[in-house]
């Protein structure tokens, strides 16, 4: 997991007060450097009022506040709103504001973000209308699940910190409160979740309830008070009676009426199978993995790119199979035995050494930063995933943490591989690197799960093969476990978009070789409380899949695998459309390649090879090719001869058909111009018109 929490309102940005002072006062500036400061203060402004809307977001984004003019924010977890109308109303109008910048009058940098946040503003905008179909409470990733580790893992760095938390504790009734308000609207439009999913949540807050003085939020409180610096023993004391007092008068309290508010609610669950069985599910399930996965992929596409990697995957399994035992007899009698390799793979720090070692061949160098690895406090252990990487504050990057479950029982491979998708070259090198070059810091709190996620199962996936293993050994076990993800990413589409049953999914699994019916039952509960988890990690891995695919076509033997990354990492956090217009993979760049020979043959045809000789040294030639050769865009009109015979062909056929007319040359431009903003289109459009 990329962070251990995913603590986030369900609409981002929703209630925005400034937006009609940005949608008046952005469009009367006068240059690039009036529009690229008024759009700065914009996305500051942003950044500002989402971190300091909730009081644990502000914590873990920032460690100094005021550096950013964030100053005595008030002490609040938020609220949840079920006012549909509100939230795509607001949505609408954020988008509106953006909208009021024009994105050609920026500078390189701020382009990108304008558009990231255009696509993540409109992706919110599909969301908005099912308010209600989303929801904040489930096993795995809920609400009542991470708030108590997120209270847990607030750290202090001095004693204004833990007078903020004591407070903060404070307020757990009225938050949870509205969060089961916002369970009660879904129950009145029909969309609560199905009654196993309620008792599973209920289960988990009695769980909380009933750990007594063992409950982590007096055990931990402990430590991190032991961290602070210049604290007397009489002033430690006086904090634990304090937490005590809130936990006992707030927290618990409040864990429990929400849990009997979930129980007053469980029978009120329409449907225990699929999204696609509610009323609009399958277009909330649509919108819902655009959001997640960043891919502008439809759900028909994204289920036929998974069927090809997962029989491609299968494919190879089958071929590494038949080389693996004879190559297993050549292990055996060799000096390097699995004993061996077993202990190289057991101690996470040389692990980690390694993986930073194994990466300066296919990634860029990243930021000297330090690392810790942490093990999970006992008390947690039941309650956390196997391994997490705890994102740092964006203003103190220096600093990263790792955490380990020791009641997994990682080892070997799986710990390996873990680390990498945690560590290097994954979550904390991608974070970090990133962090580094300085973006602007509302590009830190947009989500695009797809992106982070992907990029640490595609780098996992790497990560087999800097394992010290062979390499056979190291596609058997990659394949399998690419093949594992891509059936759990397929079960996740079948189940609410296609409407599989328990009984459809058991035949799916089983024609794989999965034929344990209970392990298929956990599977399908797994995936119907958390519509589109998998996709995250499966379909954004399958777009960075696709992306190195498109590179090494366009760039032939050119293609560097280092330099791919590096666009990535220096990108940043984004959608895969944007991803695809940095590597120069964009529709955009093919539309200039195609389209940029027709006017340039009628052109050359009506003036030129009519009217003149064909005078290949004329100064307009060389201006073309001059402007070609500088083109950004990502395929390069450099090459004349390819340009030429594409006119042999248009000649060919506009004759055949009897289409010539005198001034399509220059309606064919104008329309090439108005199609796309690229400044490769501007430079032809001047060049040729005057």
């Amino acid at each position: 997991m990329h962070k251990f929490f995913s603590y986030k309102r369900a609409a981002f940005f929703l209630l925005c007060p400034f937006l009609s002072f940005f949608a008046a006062g952005c469009q009367n500036t006068s240059t690039v450097q009036d529009e690229n400061s008024a759009f700065r203060k914009f996305t500051h402004t942003l950044f500002c009022q989402e971190v300091s809307s909730d009081t644990l977001t502000l914590h873990y984004t920032l460690q100094k506040p005021q550096t950013y003019g964030i100053k005595n924010p008030p002490v609040t977890y938020g609220s949840f709103s079920s006012n549909t109308a509100e939230a795509m109303a607001s949505s609408e109008n954020l988008l509106h504001a953006l909208k009021q910048f024009h994105p050609n009058a920026l500078d390189k940098e701020n382009q990108l973000t304008y558009d990231i946040l255009e696509k993540y503003f409109q992706t919110n905008n599909a969301l908005a209308p099912y308010l209600l179909y989303q929801e904040p409470v489930n096993p795995t990733t809920g609400i009542q699940a991470q708030l108590p580790v997120l209270l847990c893992e607030y750290q202090f760095s001095n004693t204004k910190d833990v007078e903020i938390y004591l407070e903060l504790l404070s307020k757990t009734p009225e938050y949870l409160q509205s969060l089961s308000e916002f369970e009660k609207a879904k129950s009145d439009a029909g969309l609560f979740m199905s009654h196993a999913v309620a008792e599973d949540v209920i289960a988990q807050c009695r769980s909380f309830l009933e750990m007594g003085d063992e409950n982590y939020l007096y055990t931990t409180f402990q430590e991190r008070l032991s961290h602070l610096p210049d604290i007397s023993n009489a002033e430690k004391e006086s904090y634990l009676s304090k937490n005590k007092l809130q936990v006992d008068t707030y927290v618990l309290p409040a864990f429990q009426n929400f849990a009997d508010a979930i129980s007053a609610l469980k029978e009120t669950g329409t449907n225990d199978k699929g999204l696609c069985f509610f009323p609009e599910g399958k277009t909330y399930y649509e919108a819902l993995i655009a959001h997640n996965t960043g891919s502008s992929r439809s759900i028909k596409e994204l289920q036929s790119l998974t069927k090809k990697q997962i029989t491609q995957d299968i494919s190879d399994l089958q071929k590494t199979a038949e080389s693996f035992s004879k190559e297993s007899a050549a292990v055996a009698s060799s000096d390097i035995t699995s004993a061996a390799i077993e202990e190289a793979l057991s101690d996470p720090a040389a692990i980690m050494n390694d993986l930073q070692t194994q990466c300066n061949a296919a990634f860029p160098e990243g930021p000297n930063v330090h690392h810790t690895i942490k093990y999970v406090p006992e008390s947690l252990e039941s309650y956390l995933s196997p391994a997490f990487y705890l994102i740092p504050a964006i203003d103190n990057s220096e600093d990263n943490v790792i955490y380990l479950n020791r009641k997994q029982t990682m080892k070997g491979m799986e710990l390996y591989t873990t680390l990498a998708h945690e560590g290097y070259p994954g979550h904390l090198y991608q974070t970090t690197y990133f962090a580094d070059s300085n973006p602007d810091p509302v590009r830190s709190i947009i989500n695009f799960g797809g992106y982070t996620e992907g990029w640490a199962t595609y780098t996992e996936m790497m990560s087999f093969y800097m394992a010290p293993i062979s390499k056979t050994q190291a596609s058997l076990l990659q394949k399998n476990k690419s093949a594992v993800l891509g059936l759990y990413a397929l079960a996740d589409m079948g189940i609410h978009y296609d409407g599989w049953t328990l009984k459809d999914a058991c035949n799916f699994f089983r024609n794989y070789g999965i034929s344990n019916d209970n392990v298929v039952q956990d599977i399908y509960e797994l995936i119907l409380s958390d519509p589109g988890n998998y996709l995250r990690y499966y379909i954004g891995y399958l777009e960075f899949l696709e992306l190195k695919r498109d590179c090494i076509q366009k760039d032939g033997e050119n293609f560097s695998q280092k330099d791919f990354h590096k666009t990535i990492l220096e990108t940043g956090p984004a959608p895969f459309d944007v991803l695809k217009k940095q590597l120069g993979l964009t529709t955009r760049a093919v539309f200039y390649y195609c389209t940029m020979t027709l006017p340039l043959y009628l052109f050359f045809y009506n003036e030129y090879f009519f009217s003149h000789s064909t005078d290949w040294t004329n100064p307009i030639f060389r201006n073309i090719l001059k402007s070609c050769s500088r083109s950004d865009s990502a395929v390069r009109i450099a090459d004349f001869r390819i340009i030429y015979i594409s006119t042999w062909f248009t000649n060919i056929f506009f004759h055949s058909c009897h289409l010539f007319l005198p001034y399509t040359n220059y309606a064919m431009i104008y329309l090439l111009y108005v199609c796309t903003t690229s400044s490769i289109s501007r430079r032809f459009h001047y060049i040729l018109m005057s």
